[in-house]
């Protein structure tokens, strides 16, 4: 397995489609259905070199497995935290060890960029993601942000991770 930052080379048709097959299995009964079938193949290729975030892929065998964004807090009130924007795996490769190991590459990258926190938002409902970060030493916090996907109202919940 490798994790690495993207370069020109890469093929962000595949890296999107890591975010695609994610949300369509992570959000369902969660996002509703529609909204997740209307997903385009794609989607997210326009946010992969956005200059003020780094992004990362998990490879194995010559395939693109997972990916996760990551940048300074994009939120005025954690302006010396770092942020995990996104971190998606492939659906067959969740509970494999995966996501752990790119999880924690992104907390080390973070860390050499200085930041002693890290935050990421989590979707209440989604319980399989808040049970991994919580076993990845993150820490559920009270802060929480309201979010409208596919026309839901959905509660987002910020999680804290210490690196020292």
């Amino acid at each position: 397995m490798e994790i690495r930052y993207i370069n020109a080379s890469d093929d962000n048709m595949k890296i999107s489609g890591i975010y695609e097959e994610s949300w369509k299995y992570a959000y369902k009964n969660i996002i509703p259905q529609e909204f997740l079938n209307s997903i385009e193949r794609g989607r997210w290729v326009s946010v992969l070199d956005l200059p003020s975030w780094n992004t990362v892929v998990c490879i194995e065998n010559g395939e693109y497995i997972g990916t996760s964004s990551f940048s300074k807090s994009r939120f005025r009130e954690y302006p010396s935290h770092g942020e995990i924007i996104s971190i998606y795996m492939r659906p067959e490769y969740m509970g494999k060890g995966y996501g752990t190991k790119l999880l924690e590459y992104v907390i080390k990258e973070l860390s050499k960029h200085g930041y002693s926190k890290v935050l990421l938002w989590v979707l209440d409902d989604n319980h399989l993601a808040k049970e991994f970060y919580k076993r990845n030493g993150f820490i559920e916090t009270d802060n929480y942000m309201n979010d409208n996907i596919g026309g839901k109202q959905l509660r987002e919940v910020m999680f804290i991770y210490n690196c020292n």
